[in-house]
């Protein structure tokens, strides 16, 4: 059998100018339960880190919060220097405990997370640097404006960022311009609908998290378990297929701990799914997510 390669899911340039393929990998998983600590099994994710270059995967997300810290010193560990790779991180939440994330927008703050994700991942310019929340209780025009003077200073190179919505990513673009988006998306959570059409009108990348969610359509019996069995494929394959094909702009970042998951992530760019089954699971998808909400 072939070598999985993230090739076949195309090339995407990131602010117009940083040519990544479009399947890429979260590294949230590996860190510990409740994304707090180090990893349950160590040398999986540092084996798992040490695939990626091997399967084409050339875009890795991670955030100072995950674990915290974590993630940003293993792939500094494993990956360093980035030859041929994107480290895209994100600052902006804090961490008080597993599964606790409070969002701290003081420039004073922001810029901490910068200058110390800079010294994690021992560049001396982050590639794609995102708010990882737009913090509610300071004016977002005081956190742009910060992040548009770590841009200045050259201290990052291109600005993302998540869960905002379409009113947000223009407010952004009076500071700098806004080169992705990370906001929840996948087959049966379609809550960002207007800022992906917002983002394919305009050149910005979107980066879905939770990209293998499927809910309901993941049971026995449903389409897309008959799609995943009938082209002897996993349903988690099919969904992150049909991601990259609803839109070029799409930059799906499953994530995990473990080096055959991401094999049988990667497989799934080379999966081509016909017009007709594409729009019953998008139809299917929207049904599922309406009866949900």
């Amino acid at each position: 059998m072939s070598q999985p390669s993230a090739a076949g899911s195309g090339i995407f340039r990131i602010g117009g100018d940083l040519p990544v393929h479009r399947l890429g990998f979260g590294a949230m998983r590996i860190t510990g339960k409740g994304i707090w600590g180090e990893p349950a099994n160590p040398d999986a994710a540092r084996a798992t880190l040490s695939r990626l270059r091997d399967v084409g995967v050339d875009l890795i997300d991670t955030a100072d919060s995950y674990g915290p810290f974590v993630s940003e010193d293993l792939i500094a560990e494993v990956l360093h220097p980035y030859t041929g790779l994107v480290i895209a991180t994100k600052g902006g939440l804090t961490r008080h405990g597993p599964d606790i994330w409070r969002p701290v927008g003081r420039p004073e703050y922001l810029r901490q997370c910068v200058l110390m994700s800079l010294r994690r991942l021992r560049v001396e310019r982050i590639d794609l640097w995102q708010l990882h929340r737009i913090d509610p209780k300071v004016d977002r025009a005081e956190q742009f404006e910060a992040i548009a003077g770590f841009v200045r200073e050259g201290l990052i190179r291109h600005v993302g960022l998540s869960e905002v919505s379409v009113a947000d990513i223009q407010a952004a673009q009076n500071y700098f311009p806004v080169a992705t988006v990370q906001n929840r998306y996948n087959l049966v959570d379609r809550t960002s609908e207007d800022v992906l059409r917002h983002c394919e009108a305009h050149g910005i990348g979107f980066i879905p998290w939770a990209p293998l969610s499927a809910g309901s359509l993941a049971q026995s019996g449903s389409l897309l378990d008959r799609l995943a069995q009938g082209m002897g494929k996993t349903p988690g394959q099919i969904a992150l297929a049909w991601l990259l094909q609803r839109s070029p702009v799409m930059l799906p970042i499953p994530g995990t701990g473990s080096p055959s998951h991401l094999d049988d992530n990667v497989m799934a760019a080379d999966i081509h799914l016909d017009e007709g089954d594409f729009r019953a699971l998008d139809e299917q998808g929207k049904a599922a997510w309406a009866a949900a909400g």
